[in-house]
């Protein structure tokens, strides 16, 4: 399972396309994911405070563009990233995913 960390919102307006896209693919060429272990720090990273967000726990098998596992940024640890539109049906669960008072995430309870 990977995981990818989105706005409520405009997942929401990419829902009904059957496909996600993101900023990212254009400037990149690949949607930003990571593994459980990696996501809170990513998001605490990034993300900061920021709410309104939810957590994509995406099935890599069902996910119809190549995933590759790289360390892009020299950061001595591999993050999958998809090379390619993400298809809906990939995605196995959605879950809340707010900052604590201090904006800080963790995995939502459900996950542990």
């Amino acid at each position: 399972m990977i995981f990818h960390i989105v706005d409520k919102d405009y997942w929401l307006s990419q829902v009904s396309s059957g496909e996600y896209l993101t900023s990212c693919l254009d400037s990149e060429g690949f949607i930003h994911c990571s593994d459980l272990h990696k996501v809170t720090h990513v998001a605490n990273q990034i993300y900061k405070g920021v709410k309104n967000l939810i957590l994509l726990c995406i099935d890599e098998d069902k996910v119809h563009a190549e995933v590759k596992w790289e360390d892009l940024y020299n950061l001595n640890y591999d993050y999958p990233h998809i090379y390619g539109v993400l298809n809906i049906e990939a995605v196995i669960s959605i879950h809340e995913f707010e900052p604590n008072e201090k904006g800080c995430f963790s995995i939502p309870n459900d996950l542990i």
